[in-house]
């Protein structure tokens, strides 16, 4: 009884370990999702210090009657907004989760509650400063407001006009963003759509040719086919690791070395690659069905195709040679193959993404070069 008794906290725990997890994740997500932006950065820091000191200076030069008082006018009101804005970064950065966890509506009008508290709080205390004893006896008063209720007033005015631009701005710009994501996820489903039907029919007239010579084969490929399909259709299709994208050209190697024989010849050289690095689904299988239909299949003797990995410089480069016949130009059947890969590459990565490719002597070169991320975080960043 003592060893269930174990066994069933034992199962409590994880399941609770498990639901902490899970609750956590929602959060992270949850936070992510959110239209204010983090302010919890220190490069958000700095953008609310740069934009308070410009609103600062504006506010001065409006203000400004003669060059003499424009540097004391300056200052104070530097000062008192950067209170504002310091103070008010640190309180939506520990709230971000909460608010997050609201709908659009409660949470906007839960922050612009907490502006107008907070300005009104600032606004209170530099009239409280301005009447203390230590300013009266520095001569200082001149320096602070001195009418109380026009001053906190306009102070929560504008920050509500503020508050609430931004508001506007920063949720519009979430949403933009979001559509743009959306639509690059369904240009990645629509393009790998229509990779998986070439793949599947050359696959499966593999197998027929199998299914009469060799049985015993043609089930290896059947099995083959099932675990490439497999990995292929998982929901995951956006970014895989690479190691999960070689290994699903290991599969389609399997695959037509049954068909072809001693006259294909595959020499891998991807030792140095991160295992886990972030992929688009199928980026590297067809570049393998291209050099092999392109620069195995036409030559009687084979060949062999080669793939090489490095990373340097926080870059992945992989490489795919094949051999091409003397005096064989370019085939299109290539180009369909590289644009979809060209166009996945770009929107996972934009600019920092590669590819070239082209006849070189007696062999075509594919050549994909993009940075190294291993997390989606780093990667939306």
């Amino acid at each position: 009884m003592r060893a269930a008794a174990a066994a069933r906290r034992a199962e409590l725990t994880e399941a609770a370990r498990f639901a902490a997890g899970s609750m956590s994740q929602n959060s992270v997500k949850a936070s992510q999702d959110f239209y204010l932006p983090d302010l919890c950065t220190s490069r958000a820091a700095l953008g609310v210090v740069l934009i308070v000191e410009l609103t600062a200076l504006v506010l001065s030069l409006a203000r400004a009657s003669v060059t003499a008082t424009f540097w004391t006018d300056l200052a104070r009101t530097s000062t008192f907004l950067l209170w504002i804005g310091l103070l008010g970064a640190a309180l939506l950065c520990a709230l971000r989760t909460r608010l997050a966890a609201l709908s659009v509506p409660k949470a906007s009008a839960l922050v612009m509650l907490l502006v107008c508290a907070l300005v009104a709080l600032v606004s209170a205390a530099a009239l409280l400063a301005g009447r203390s004893a230590f300013i009266e006896a520095a001569g200082a008063t001149a320096l602070f407001p001195q009418e109380a209720r026009g001053f906190v007033a306009r102070n929560i005015l504008i920050g509500v006009i503020v508050t609430g631009l931004a508001q506007r701005y920063f949720y519009v710009t979430h949403e933009w963003r979001r559509n743009l994501e959306m639509q690059a996820r369904a240009r990645v489903h629509a393009l790998q759509a229509r990779i998986r039907p070439h793949f599947l029919f050359n696959s499966m007239n593999t197998i027929a040719a199998l299914t009469r010579s060799d049985p015993a084969c043609a089930e290896q490929a059947v099995q083959d086919l099932a675990d490439l399909f497999r990995a292929s259709l998982s929901d995951k299709r956006n970014t895989i690791t690479l190691q999960e994208e070689l290994e699903v050209a290991r599969i389609y190697q399997r695959i037509e070395q049954l068909r072809l024989g001693e006259r294909l010849c595959v020499h891998w050289s991807t030792d140095e690659l991160p295992s886990q690095a972030l992929v688009p689904g199928l980026m590297l299988q067809p570049l393998l069905e291209n050099a092999i239909y392109h620069g195995i299949e036409p030559r009687s003797e084979g060949g062999t195709v080669s793939i090489t990995g490095e990373l340097a410089a926080g870059l992945i480069t992989i490489v795919v040679r094949n051999p091409v016949l003397e005096g064989e130009q370019g085939r299109s059947g290539n180009r369909l193959a590289l644009a979809n890969i060209r166009e996945r590459l770009n929107l996972m990565y934009g600019d920092r993404a590669l590819v070239k490719a082209g006849r070189f002597d007696s062999e075509y070169i594919v050549t994909l070069r993009f940075p190294h991320v291993e997390s989606q975080a780093r990667l939306t960043a």
